[in-house]
C-alpha cells in the first residue's frame, strides 16, 4: 500500500512538473519570438528575458546592446511593449526596457588592484 502511495506521489508530481517544464519551454519561445520582432522593428537583437509567478506574467526585460541613437526612446518602448504583448499573449505585469553600457569607466587611481583575481 504504502508503495502504491509513493508511487502514485512520484506520477502527480512529475504532471505537476510537466506544466511548469511546458510553461518554462513557452516562455523561451515567445523570448525568442519577442528578439525576433524586435530585430525586424527596430534592427538591433535584443536580449529578453522574462518571470512568471503562480502562472502569471510578472515581467519581461528587453534589454538592447547598446543605446540606439537613431531611435527615439518612446518608439523603442512602444515597440517592446507591442512585442510583448502580441508573442507571450499575456499582459505581463511590468516590461522593464535596458540599454547596456558597457564596462564602467574608472581611472588608474581608482581601480582596484586585486579586481579579476581570486583570492583567499
Amino acid at each position: 500500500m504504502a508503495r502504491n502511495l509513493l508511487a502514485l506521489a512520484l506520477l502527480a508530481a512529475c504532471a505537476a512538473g510537466c506544466g511548469l517544464v511546458d510553461a518554462v519551454f513557452d516562455g523561451f519561445k515567445h523570448a525568442k519570438a519577442v528578439e525576433n520582432d524586435l530585430v525586424a522593428m527596430v534592427g538591433v537583437k535584443p536580449a529578453v528575458a522574462f518571470n512568471w509567478h503562480n502562472g502569471r506574467l510578472t515581467s519581461v526585460t528587453v534589454t538592447f546592446p547598446s543605446l540606439l541613437q537613431d531611435k527615439p526612446l518612446h518608439e523603442l518602448a512602444d515597440a517592446a511593449r507591442a512585442a510583448v504583448g502580441k508573442e507571450f499573449k499575456q499582459r505581463a505585469d511590468d516590461v522593464v526596457l535596458a540599454f547596456s553600457l558597457g564596462p564602467s569607466e574608472t581611472s588608474a587611481v581608482q581601480a582596484d588592484p586585486t579586481q579579476g583575481k581570486n583570492l583567499p
